[in-house]
């Protein structure tokens, strides 16, 4: 199992970025959640096999809003507790 921490920066707050992220975990078996920062950035935790987080990561960064995203800084943290789905806050 892996747990990631994810901050984006660039133009990914008011143009859809948390639901769109929120549609593209639909697709895998991954939990966690999106929400947007003070500072402009949108954070992101995110749980599941090893290969399950990998491709999901791959897929935001190839997907509609992926353009937007000008940097992108990725962190291990410890398993998430108490989530059960992939959610916005």
């Amino acid at each position: 199992m892996a747990t990631k921490q994810v901050f984006y920066e660039g133009r990914v707050q008011g143009v859809g970025f948390r639901y769109a992220t929120k549609r593209e975990a639909m697709g895998f078996d991954v939990t966690g959640w999106v929400r947007n920062l003070a500072d402009g950035r949108v954070e992101m935790q995110v749980t599941g096999d090893d290969d399950e987080v990998d491709e999901f990561l791959q897929a935001i960064r190839n997907g509609q809003l992926g353009g937007n995203i000008q940097g992108e800084e990725v962190h291990d943290i410890p398993p998430l507790e108490n989530v059960t789905e992939f959610g916005i806050r």
